[in-house]
């Protein structure tokens, strides 16, 4: 058998298992991370949380059957463990920068539904009369 075929095997194992092993830990930490961007909605935490675990697959082996080929023919062992090393690297980083960019893109939704929280007060404001009367703060009245 050829070592470019055993190479294209070997890649692919790795970086599908790698795919589903990093897709399944960020979908089951995440899930509170997002119940938390999403205001302790549990179900639409866990419908999201599915949508990005399903776009994490689709766009990570896409580039792994898009990255397959090699432009060298592998010919010896050598060859085949730097044809695999450049290869499961650049997967690797792949998975690295998509989850960073995931977690970046999640925090600026998060932040942004803390600081709606912080501004709301947590009751109304009470004794408030309006501008037409004076509240039992306003400077006594001038003698007319």
């Amino acid at each position: 058998m050829d070592l470019t075929v055993v190479a294209y095997v070997i890649y692919l194992l790795i970086s599908v298992a790698l795919t589903i092993w990093v897709a399944r830990t960020l979908s089951r930490n995440g899930k509170v991370f997002l119940a938390d961007v999403l205001h302790g909605n549990e179900k639409l935490a866990e419908a999201v949380n599915h949508l990005l675990v399903v776009g994490f697959y689709l766009v990570n082996l896409g580039f792994v059957t898009l990255y397959l080929k090699n432009a060298d023919s592998v010919t010896d062992a050598r060859q085949l463990f730097d044809a695999l090393s450049t290869k499961v690297g650049v997967v690797l980083l792949v998975l690295g920068a998509m989850h960073l960019g995931n977690v970046y893109v999640l925090n600026k939704i998060r932040r942004r539904g803390l600081m709606e929280r912080e501004q709301t007060p947590p009751v109304p404001p009470q004794g408030w009369t309006g501008p037409a009367q004076q509240g039992p703060w306003a400077a006594p009245a001038t003698g007319k």
